[in-house]
């Protein structure tokens, strides 16, 4: 309710903490985005109820490319 409607927060989540919480609740660390660019605003952390959560896929065109070089893997045994 805190971020409903216009008041909603776009967070990107650099980690989850693993300690207890109550059921169905978790808290984030990250920083808020301005939807418009994309861009880190502030450092956050959050106390959020997972079913409020929404998942928001990385969509822009200003990513780095990724390395898609292919991997050599040592084969044991051999």
């Amino acid at each position: 309710m805190q971020f409903g409607g216009d008041r909603a927060l776009w967070l990107r989540v650099t980690s989850v903490c693993d300690k207890p919480t109550y059921y169905g609740w978790v808290w984030l660390t990250g920083y808020s985005v301005d939807p418009a660019t994309g861009k880190a605003l502030d450092r956050r952390e959050v106390f959020a109820q997972i079913a409020g959560l929404q998942i928001q896929r990385h969509t822009t065109d200003n990513a780095p490319p990724r390395n898609n070089a292919a991997t050599t893997t040592r084969r044991r045994g051999v």
